[in-house]
């Protein structure tokens, strides 16, 4: 069906539902380099008009992407969760984000419709929000998992200790995990980005981090972020595998090009899950996902990349994911042109990610051809520990020797815990107090860690 609305003597006009989403898209640089964005600001407010009174009910009747030639269509329309809908049910997508601001809605009412909420809803309220709603409203979300830790509680703000190296040299990644670790970083996950997806090397990185890890009884868990297949190798080889990660996408067709299905993903959520190597729970899956992947795949079927990056939790959330982030600037400008929309594509994500009832991270980041700095990065982190987020990145002084881009770094994560009030992981905090890391307040004992630190040392700097 086709939607329009009128401003003056003007009549804007909508073909369908697709378009309709595109053209209420806040401004960048992927959609127009796809040929979907609003011709004119006023364009774009009469779509997010039109798109304020469109019904709930209207996104499980008409599909963006077609049902029977897409997979992740499918996924959404057949595991919809009627009994969580029926509370939103009779709702517009403008008198959605007025109930969803409400006081009354609360933690535990979000978490009860979260399964009823389609990704195509949650995107289209999302562009009707400033960015202080996206934050009011992931801030009242809470989303817990646990593996060898407990991740996502309020008033805890997690990291993912990053020890990339470019040639993945063990004592240099060590030397990375130690300093991490130094500063309190790493319980969400140490995760390496491998330069090389060989199964061997892959698995001495996996090696490495576990024997690290079982040495000083650290209540974390590891990963190498590998492609799924050769995670199901070196399962099927008895190796320390934690977590199964994969890239994913919000199209068939993206997924696709990233070498996987919800079939192949099925069998390594299985598989990873019969390890049993969590100690406090069994959230196994990692994702990572980014807007603008499916355009640059030409997979986006005349989408917005926003939608699109939505669509892909709906993979995400079919698997019970230990830790999803979105790794909002690494794309590049030519998806995400600057500080403003970087800023504002990773509060929608995490406020869409959240709102879905993922575990809900962000890769604070940008390329260095992008209009962005260092101080762009301080604003969204700020802005994401308000609203709850679950977990970033540690890097080593925040640049990526390996991928060649900027993220967040190890004293980021102390700032924003600092300025907050934030704690890690309660297991992982424990460990920090009982190394001597840091104090029961949370701050780093600098003083009194070089015994820890000469230890390690002796053990992986040979």
């Amino acid at each position: 069906m086709s939607y329009h609305h009128t401003i003056g003597r003007k009549t804007y006009r909508f073909s369908d539902l697709k378009t309709l989403l595109a053209k209420a898209s806040p401004h960048r640089s992927g959609d127009i380099l796809a040929g979907v964005a609003a011709e004119s600001y006023e364009d774009r407010v009469a779509a997010q008009i039109a798109l304020a009174d469109v019904p709930l009910k209207t996104f499980l009747n008409e599909a963006i992407i077609a049902y029977e030639h897409d997979e992740i269509t499918r996924l959404i329309i057949d595991n919809h969760d009627a009994i969580a809908f029926n509370l939103i049910n009779s709702l517009t997508v403008g008198e959605f984000r007025d109930w969803l601001l409400k006081d009354e809605t609360d933690t535990v009412t979000l978490q009860k419709i979260a399964l009823g909420i389609t990704p195509e809803m949650a995107a289209a309220v999302s562009k009707l929000m400033r960015n202080q709603d996206l934050i009011a409203v992931a801030k009242k979300c809470e989303v817990v998992t646990r593996f060898r830790n407990t991740i996502g509680l309020k008033g805890h703000f997690s990291t993912r200790l990053q020890p990339n190296h470019p040639t993945d040299d063990p004592k240099g990644i060590a030397a990375s995990m130690i300093d991490g670790l130094l500063y309190g970083s790493g319980d969400a996950v140490v995760g390496i980005n491998p330069a090389t997806d060989s199964p061997a090397e892959v698995n001495t990185l996996l090696m490495l981090m576990d024997t690290l890890r079982q040495q000083f009884d650290i209540p974390t868990q590891s990963c190498v972020l590998c492609h799924v297949t050769t995670t199901l190798e070196l399962i099927r080889q008895g190796a320390p595998v934690d977590l199964c990660f994969q890239s994913i996408g919000g199209t068939e067709k993206s997924n696709s090009s990233f070498g996987i299905n919800l079939a192949l993903l099925d069998e390594a959520y299985e598989a990873t899950q019969s390890l049993n190597r969590g100690t406090v729970g069994n959230n196994v899956m990692y994702f990572e996902t980014g807007q603008g992947s499916e355009l640059s795949a030409n997979a986006h079927h005349g989408v917005d990349q926003q939608t699109c990056e939505v669509r892909g939790y709906a993979v995400a959330r079919r698997y019970n994911p230990l830790l999803v982030n979105t790794v909002v600037g690494f794309i590049g400008p030519e998806y995400l042109y600057d500080g403003k929309q970087i800023i504002r594509a990773a509060l929608e994500d995490h406020f869409c990610g959240k709102l879905l009832g993922l575990p809900m991270g962000v890769d604070i980041c940008y390329t260095n051809h992008a209009e962005a700095d260092q101080d762009d990065m301080d604003n969204l982190l700020t802005l994401l520990g308000v609203a709850g987020c679950n977990f970033i990145m540690g890097v080593p002084g925040s640049d990526d020797i390996m991928l060649n881009y900027q993220s967040t770094s190890f004293h980021d994560a102390l700032y924003i815990r600092n300025v907050l009030g934030l704690r890690p992981a309660p297991e992982f905090e424990h460990w920090l107090i009982k190394q001597g890391i840091t104090d029961n307040s949370g701050m780093l004992m600098t003083q009194t860690t070089p015994h820890l630190l000469n230890e390690i040392k002796g053990l992986w700097m040979k």
